[in-house]
């Protein structure tokens, strides 16, 4: 069955057949290729812990119960409140009819805005800026730019881990025609470690360098000036302003940058988060647009700017208008004409007239009661908003709250209605990639138990409240229809968004169709190469955009950036379920330059309280050679179901871009300190166990499950133990441990060391240590062993021998999850058989032969490995 991947907006094809999950060698957005979060798709689909039946207030329900309930308590509110007295909160996980059917609900028939998308927290700033300077929210270029460019710039973004299907077509242009790539970001991500040149910015310093890189193009001669003439507007007043930034970097560095611009008229800038999730996000978007309007790189093959996007499906969402800030089919709020427009093709005369409330307005509205009644699918905003610690309350006060997901979160937790969802594999409908390219998503599985599409809960829902002859959808396919339909509705070439061609498609043929790229029927995939702009004049506009960043603030020291992990998502809710995906990261860590470290005494391992004044943080930090002084890194995806650590966001504020409503995830402040480890302890269990509500008062811990079925537990204490203590009541004060056959421990607490086993019918289900010198602890590799053998009479030496006795080795953090390669078999092989390129470290191990995620790994062990002479 040839479907699409779940996870970033690539939007690869994927083939899920007897044989697995592979990548679909006939699609175009990846040829066949997959990063390790695609390979490892097959492993997520576990329905042990899915939510399967509709409940009410913690009770089982049927469907037709569950929907009278949120019709009923959603027509309260507007009855009595109005229509923005309720709210849908949505996903970029969601496919295109899902979405469709939603914001037709919300905006047309409803009659409020209020309907916004987890898309907001990411790709909200470059709609804002592309809506600016081209009219429309469009993405002017195709993947086929990156293997055409001869200079590719990566801007705040780490594509090497958050596209890696993208990055290595940049790298493959590398090596056949000899593609210049250079990062930009405060961060020597992997997509730095790669790049040809990282030039290290200033957190928030993309804006003003590309400022002056426009203002040096121009005292170059670099400009074209026939095209600024013929396509495009306000080019003095940006220029002007231009000449006032100051790049932020190395006079020299910037001349020679400079140099590489204006020189090399094939060049794609390649912008994500680091740019997005900003303050001045929308402005940022916009300099970089301005540079490649100056110099008419725009629509040509290898030049261009380029979005991308976050989501496997954000872009879909903006096409139908998921966004609360946009009407369906790129049609605008602000334009009356086109309100009609919409309203006449609905026979929707309650359509909303203003736009609703951006995600963080949104959430504030439900804390202090302006919302009555929020329906919030495909996504968790319980961890993954700023202020999550206020999105909670703001929930737990909410008079009726609606959540549709697949598995339970702390969001379904706060609910007073929950609903099953279809996951990615059991979904039939279509998604849009970062370069318009759509594609159908085909169920190759049945749903679990009564799990259902999320467009089939909001259209009966609708039905129930009076909607139902607007919404009499028998299948994705006729959603899809209407969607297309609406797009060439008296548009006449008005919006470049058009997808008429495939308004009158047939079932089978929706069934049946391959990917295709929009505006449908188009010969040239690229836009804006003809010089036309869908403006009311027909031309580009230039934004004149200020580098001044405003006051800085000096009472904290530190600007915490938030990201990605190379083989995680989002909040965990898939990925963290595979074991494969949590060896390269097993908890949650904080990354620190070593100037920083030095400077509070902290060590890799010791822990570091984090916080401000919206909470602490207490977890690892991790010294990273290339991380900036006074800037702190910490891995967006962690949650309370995975560790002490919860989520970043909590540290998270409301600041956010004026223009887009997009937070800045990227620039929170902190404070940070040491805190001495006192004890460390390490477990394994055969079964789940939950960790005791009290432990954070005293340690830190993580939860990582591991292969055959295994979970393992991480802590390190930052209170000191009492001289009393016992390992039993040690253990028991951590975990809450099942019922027992046998337990064997030892204590030794002069000596700091506490070992437990408990036994059942002569199968090990458990296995703690604990002591004071971390070193004194056994590797889990080698707990898991005592896992494996069948104890007719348990042997307490070997079962609660520590380090000194045990004869298993430790395995080491594995790199390449593709092929399951740990850290010491690539130092082995590099030492021992003289490997001195990456390549020759493939051909060992096959290490980096898959995705090439781990390649820049795999670098930095050349670099910092003793090779012993081959022989």
């Amino acid at each position: 069955m040839n479907t699409t991947c779940p996870y970033c907006g690539v939007g690869c094809g994927v083939v899920a057949g007897r044989d697995g999950i592979v990548g679909d060698p006939d699609h175009p957005a990846n040829r066949g290729k997959l990063c390790v979060k695609g390979t490892t798709l097959g492993l997520t689909l576990d329905d042990r812990d899915r939510l399967v039946a509709p409940m009410i207030g913690g009770q089982q329900a049927s469907w037709p119960e569950a929907f009278d309930v949120v019709a009923k308590r959603f027509g309260e509110a507007i009855a009595e409140r109005g229509p923005d007295s309720v709210a849908f909160y949505v996903s970029g996980q969601f496919l295109t009819e899902d979405y469709y059917i939603a914001n037709k609900l919300m905006k047309g028939f409803i009659g409020s805005g209020n309907i916004d998308t987890n898309s907001r927290l990411c790709m909200a700033s470059p709609v804002a800026a592309q809506i600016r300077a081209f009219g429309e929210d469009l993405v002017p270029g195709i993947y086929e730019d990156f293997d055409e460019a001869d200079l590719i710039l990566f801007v705040g973004s780490n594509a090497a881990w958050c596209h890696p299907v993208l990055f290595q077509r940049a790298l493959r242009a590398r090596e056949s025609r000899g593609t210049r790539i250079v990062a930009i970001d405060p961060r020597r991500s992997a997509t730095a470690d790669l790049a040809d040149l990282h030039i290290q910015i200033a957190p928030g310093g993309d804006l003003a360098l590309f400022a002056a890189l426009f203002a040096k193009c121009a005292a170059k001669g670099a400009l074209d000036y026939d095209f600024i003439a013929r396509h495009t507007a306000g080019f003095d007043a940006a220029l002007a302003m231009a000449h006032q930034a100051d790049p932020g970097i190395d006079a020299e560095l910037f001349d020679q940058f400079a140099d590489m611009i204006a020189g090399t008229p094939r060049l794609v800038t390649a912008f994500s988060q680091g740019v997005n999730q900003s303050v001045i996000g929308t402005d940022t978007v916009n300099a970089i647009l301005n540079l490649h309007l100056a110099t008419g790189r725009i629509g040509k093959p290898g030049a261009g700017p380029f979005s991308l996007t976050g989501q496997p499906n954000a872009m879909g969402g903006r096409e139908v208008g998921g966004l609360a800030t946009q009407l369906a089919a790129h049609l605008s709020f602000d334009d009356s004409a086109h309100r009609d427009i919409l309203a006449r093709f609905w026979n929707a005369p309650n359509l909303a007239r203003k736009p609703g409330l951006k995600a963080i307005d949104l959430f504030d509205a439900v804390h202090d009661g302006r919302i009555k009644a929020l329906w919030i699918a495909g996504t968790n905003p319980a961890e993954s908003l700023p202020r999550s610690a206020l999105v909670r309350e703001a929930l737990e006060r909410c008079p009726f709250v609606v959540v549709a997901d697949c598995w339970p979160t702390a969001t379904s937790s706060r609910a007073d209605v929950v609903l099953p969802a279809a996951g990615w594999s059991e979904k039939d409908g279509t998604v849009t990639n970062s370069e318009r390219m759509i594609s159908r998503q085909r169920a190759f599985r049945p749903a679990p138990g009564e799990a259902k599409p999320d467009w089939w809960m909001f259209k009966e829902v609708a039905c129930r409240m009076g909607f139902g002859e607007a919404f009499a959808y028998s299948s994705t396919a006729s959603i899809f229809r209407e969607h297309a339909a609406l797009s060439t509705f008296e548009n006449d070439g008005a919006r470049v968004f058009d997808l008429g061609p495939l308004a009158a498609m047939p079932d089978e043929d929706y069934d049946a169709m391959r990917p295709i790229q929009w505006p449908v029927g188009r010969a040239e995939p690229r836009l804006f190469g003809d010089g036309r702009f869908p403006t009311t004049d027909g031309r580009a506009r230039f934004v004149a955009v200020s580098a001044e960043h405003g006051a800085v603030d000096e009472e904290k020291k530190f600007t915490l950036n938030t990201g990605r992990l190379r083989d995680q998502w989002h909040t965990m809710t898939r990925t963290g379920r595979v074991p494969e995906l949590m060896a390269h990261r097993e908890a949650a860590a904080a990354t620190i330059a070593p100037a920083d470290a030095a400077r509070l005494g902290i060590a890799t391992g010791d822990l570091a309280a984090i916080g401000n004044e919206r909470g602490q943080l207490i977890l690892p930090a991790m010294i990273g050679a290339d991380q900036a002084s006074g800037s702190i890194f910490m891995a967006m995806h962690w949650t309370e179901a995975h560790g002490s650590a919860s989520t970043v966001n909590m540290l998270a504020g409301a600041e956010r871009d004026p223009i887009s409503g997009e937070p800045a995830f990227k620039h929170g402040k902190v404070t940070m300190r040491r805190i001495v480890a006192q004890w460390h302890g390490v477990a394994l269990a055969r079964t789940v166990l939950s960790v005791r509500s009290k432990v954070n008062d005293h340690a830190v811990w993580s939860r990582t499950p591991r292969v055959g079925g295994l979970v393992q537990f991480g802590f390190t204490g930052f209170l000191p133990l009492r001289e009393d203590t016992t390992c039993r009541s040690l253990a028991s004060s951590l975990l809450e441990l099942p019922e027992t056959v046998e337990m064997l421990d030892y204590t030794d607490a002069r000596r700091g060391v506490f070992r437990l086993a408990v036994m059942r019918g002569g199968v090990l289900v458990f296995v703690l240590h604990v002591a004071s010198d971390r070193a004194a602890l056994p590797s889990a590799d080698s707990l898991e062993k005592l896992f494996a053998r069948r104890w007719v009479e348990p042997d307490p030496a070997v079962l609660l021998a520590g380090r000194g006795a045990s004869s298993a080795a430790p395995g080491g953090g594995i790199v390449c999850v593709c092929h399951q390669v740990t850290e010491p078999m690539i130092r082995a092989a590099i030492k021992v058989r003289g490997l001195a390129t990456i390549d020759a470290i493939g051909a060992a191990t096959k290490a980096g032969t898959g995705c090439g995620s781990c390649i820049s790994e795999l670098k930095g062990f050349l670099h910092h490995e003793p090779i012993l002479a081959a022989g």
